[in-house]
């Protein structure tokens, strides 16, 4: 089930930017006026709203495969990375540790 849901994924995610890169910007009329061509993929107005409900079923079922995907793949057992460790007390010394020498009035530290 896992491989499937991530399949459509892959699939719908590369087809979504297909589609999201078919499409013309806002801006894309700015270019006929300084003699670019307007001539079209799927004609002068059905590319507009095709494409737009194209993108919003490619938008709807990707959003739903990344949920469904983060709730299988979520699911993971509460196991410690600890459990297995030995609990070895730690090294203990049998010196005592020297002690820090005070310093005297006539040091001065400079950093």
């Amino acid at each position: 089930m896992k491989l499937i849901i991530l399949s459509v994924h892959v699939i719908v995610c590369l087809g979504l930017i297909l589609i999201i890169l078919l499409q013309r910007g806002k801006g894309a009329d700015m270019g006929a006026v300084f003699g670019g061509s307007s001539q079209t993929v799927f004609g002068s107005s059905g590319a507009t709203s095709f494409l737009h409900k194209v993108t919003t079923l490619a938008a709807i079922v990707f959003v739903l495969t990344s949920l469904s995907l983060s709730v299988f793949f979520g699911k993971r057992s509460a196991v410690s990375i600890m459990e297995g460790a030995s609990k070895a007390p730690a090294a203990q010394t049998t010196e005592a540790p020297a002690p820090v020498p005070a310093p005297t009035g006539g040091e001065q530290n400079n950093p």
